[in-house]
């Protein structure tokens, strides 16, 4: 696989594990910073195209959603309530190309951590285990896959979890 499109997608896999990481708020004013909250979210991004915005969901202890900024290696969460980063870390990646098919399949696994909020997130911190999954199917040129071209195809699902605490 081409270099520049095999980078293109591990920076969508990069924004959607960043994005995916979005934790927390649907805090009432009351709780958000008069006493502790804690427990295990989930966070589930998906997109369809390598050019999209990853739009995130968190639900578990709180529930909310937002869009992803990404970075090399710290993303920033903007979320209805606030903001906050999230380091990640790939620790193991598998990736399948069919140059018959054109089909491009990468998994990545990892781990990420919270901190830097602001907003009702101020002094978030947590950390967890992250999936992210990409499927795509290449366009042809002249009968062969292109590796230059965007995907005509793409599916990403990122799912992460872990404890997060509040102040």
């Amino acid at each position: 696989m081409d270099l520049r499109l095999n980078n293109r997608l591990l920076g969508a896999a990069a924004v959607l594990v960043a994005a995916a990481s979005l934790p927390v708020t649907g805090l009432t004013a009351a709780s958000a910073h008069t006493s502790a909250v804690s427990g295990t979210e989930h966070f589930q991004s998906m997109a369809a195209s390598a050019t999209a915005t990853p739009v995130v969901i968190a639900h578990g202890v709180f529930t909310d959603h937002g869009v992803n900024h990404p970075g090399a290696k710290v993303d920033t969460f903007v979320l209805q309530k606030g903001r906050f980063q999230v380091a990640h870390k790939v620790t193991s990646t598998i990736h399948h190309f069919n140059p018959k098919t054109c089909l491009d399949q990468l998994l990545l696994r990892g781990t990420y951590t919270l901190g830097h909020g602001t907003g009702k997130y101020a002094g978030i911190s947590g950390s967890g285990t992250l999936v992210f999954s990409l499927l795509a199917i290449l366009p042809r040129v002249s009968g062969k896959c292109s590796t230059t071209k965007p995907p005509v195809a793409l599916q990403v699902i990122l799912k992460e979890s872990g404890p997060v605490s509040l102040p």
